[in-house]
């Protein structure tokens, strides 16, 4: 990506070195895959203790503090992290003006150290970056960046971004309306039911990355050659289908909370093609055209 002479935003706390009691251990991409299954990219109003208690990382927490100082590579993470909220910023107020939603109001962002508070219980960064609705707040531990790279072969700067422009598409889904529509709805279904709306869910903000992208380009000409097919192979690589076969040899559908690898491409592309939010109701789609 092209973010030369790009703002950073403003709208971001910065956690780093300061870590919340002991990081437990789930080691090895075993445990990374499962974290990511549970919550990785997830629908905000995550009980994220309830899932950390599930994983086996009901650890106390205290408060703790100290110097850090931060790699090259993690410093140049977190200034790209910053830029491209700010550009969804830009992109996202231009898109409500345009479409009548109103006045577009950003969401906070965290970057942390291992674990945090969070308004939706207790952040792990093993957990993957996530969207809280609870404080309207993304957060990313940067380190996941590189366990992309090293655990799931996903990488490149249109590839992390595409993971924050996911998450603040669970955002403008809050804004909409549309999140706490869908989880009053789970709330009142059967286990596979409720994953079939998570599903929905999902791939919806899948597509209003692309929509980001495709008006982030046009605006700032920000895509360069390969852009797209790093955020593709990432969205394959973080299908419920591929990860479900990495971690256990086999995928359960009616589990399946993310979509498939083919259905997140589809969705990432479709909103990077058209850049029109209309075209990315998921919620109208039978479970055979998603």
């Amino acid at each position: 990506m092209n973010l030369e002479g790009r703002r950073e935003s403003s709208n971001v706390e910065d956690r780093r070195g300061m870590s919340m009691g002991k990081k437990a251990g789930i080691g090895g991409i075993g445990g990374i895959i499962v974290a990511v299954l549970i919550a990785f990219m997830s629908g905000g109003n995550v009980n994220l203790g309830d899932v950390m208690q599930q994983m086996g990382q009901g650890a106390e927490v205290t408060e703790q503090t100290g110097d850090h100082e931060f790699s090259a590579e993690e410093q140049e993470l977190a200034e790209f992290s910053k830029k491209i909220l700010a550009g969804t910023e830009d992109v996202w107020t231009k898109v409500f003006r345009e479409n009548g939603l109103g006045e577009y109001q950003p969401p906070k962002m965290v970057l942390y150290t291992g674990q945090t508070n969070t308004g939706c219980g207790t952040g792990n960064a093993q957990m993957g970056p996530f969207y809280c609705s609870a404080d309207q707040t993304v957060y990313i531990d940067l380190s996941f960046f590189m366990n992309m790279r090293q655990q799931l072969g996903a990488d490149g700067d249109f590839a992390y971004a595409y993971v924050i422009a996911h998450e603040v598409g669970h955002h403008v889904q809050y804004l909409i309306g549309t999140l706490n529509e869908a989880h009053q709805q789970m709330a009142r279904m059967s286990e596979a039911q409720s994953n079939r709306i998570s599903v929905r869910l999902e791939l919806q903000a899948d597509f209003y990355a692309g929509v980001w992208a495709h008006h982030d380009n046009e605006m700032y000409g920000s895509l360069e050659d390969g852009d797209l097919e790093e955020a593709i192979i990432c969205a394959q690589k973080i299908g419920d289908d591929y990860l479900q076969k990495k971690a256990q040899g086999y995928e359960i559908p009616d589990s399946f909370t993310h979509g498939t690898s083919a259905q997140r491409s589809k969705w990432l592309k479709l909103g990077l093609q058209t850049g029109d939010i209309r075209q990315g109701n998921t919620f109208q789609q039978s479970d055979a055209t998603l």
